[in-house]
């Protein structure tokens, strides 16, 4: 874990917290509606088409901008998988709510090529896109979102819900961690901290234009009527930036395995506040998108331990943050 002070982290032990094994988590009856449900999941599965992935991806773009959405970034993480980031008035609205609540307005739409060494029928393109309200939830933040979900659904269509096989109520939600001794949504990581909102953000937008750490910018929203801003942002280590644990490729390759993909849990966020620059903790951010991961065996949690340290560290660096490398 990093231990943060005046800005700066220092890298400590957690191991009995991160290595724990879960207990299975316990909720009430089952639903498959996607939304209303009292037990949410944290994807949607709008599409599964063989149309041609470039031609789907143009027609996910024309279908929001027509339901009002704005799209404020698009990149590709890696080969065959696409990824929107869009926002509206509504959103923005929920994310002035309070003074982290900024995660909330953008949503992440994803249009998946998968090929048949997973569906064993032919190549597969999957539309899929964040449930607006479970994000609402896990964010704390008290805002009806089912105008968002409508207008998505209206744009890009619904099959089912995913990511959890029984799904997480919102009461559960706002008080969610992994297991014992795991991060909580107002447990994040600060990155750094300046003397004003404007000197935050020119620190992250100029670093994340040098890709500093192998940390791209995706897209930025600006909270009207607050000083919150959000960047999402691309992570990719090479030769000269960054290791293997902070890449998004390699950590998708580690822990998106299931016959649909959670594509959309891309791109991670940091969070400028005020003069503070944040992150969600890497054991918040991952386990909430995917809450049913196993702690230990394959394709599980275990594979990705240095990963939350990793992202920290890169992020640290993005924001201007000190580093103290020493355990």
């Amino acid at each position: 874990m990093y231990l943060v002070q005046s800005g700066s982290y220092r890298r400590v032990a957690r191991p009995a917290a991160w290595l724990i094994i879960a207990a299975a988590v316990t909720v009430g009856c089952l639903s498959e509606a996607v939304r209303a449900a009292a037990e949410m999941k944290p994807f949607v599965l709008a599409s599964t088409s063989k149309d041609n992935f470039a031609e789907t991806a143009k027609k996910v773009k024309t279908a929001v901008a027509e339901q009002g959405f704005e799209i404020v970034g698009e990149y590709s993480p890696y080969p065959d998988a696409q990824i929107l980031v869009v926002t509206n008035d509504e959103l923005k609205k929920a994310a002035a709510s309070h003074d982290r609540a900024g995660y909330v307005a953008p949503q992440r739409i994803s249009i998946t090529k998968v090929g048949d060494e997973i569906t064993r029928a032919g190549d597969q393109v999957q539309v899929a896109y964040t449930n607006p309200q479970y994000m609402a939830a896990a964010y704390r933040v008290d805002a009806d979102l089912s105008g968002v979900a409508d207008a998505l659904e209206a744009a890009l269509g619904v099959e089912t819900a995913f990511g959890s096989e029984k799904g997480l109520s919102a009461k559960k939600l706002a008080k969610y961690h992994y297991t014992f001794g795991m991060e909580y949504f107002d447990e994040p990581t600060v990155l750094a901290s300046y003397d004003s909102f404007a000197a935050a953000v020119a620190v992250v937008e100029e670093n994340l234009a040098m890709k500093k750490a192998g940390v791209s910018k995706v897209y930025s929203i600006f909270i009207p009527d607050t000083e919150q801003a959000v960047f999402g942002v691309s992570m990719k280590a090479d030769a000269e930036a960054g290791n293997k644990y902070m890449d998004e490729a390699f950590i998708m390759r580690e822990i998106d395995f299931e016959p649909v993909r959670s594509t959309p849990h891309l791109p991670y966020e940091i969070l400028v506040k005020g003069g503070d620059v944040e992150a969600l903790h890497g054991r918040f951010r991952i386990a909430m998108n995917f809450p049913d991961l196993s702690m230990m065996g394959s394709n599980s949690f275990m594979n990705i331990m240095p990963s939350p340290d990793a992202i920290a560290e890169a992020l640290t660096r993005v924001a201007g943050g000190e580093i103290d490398l020493e355990l």
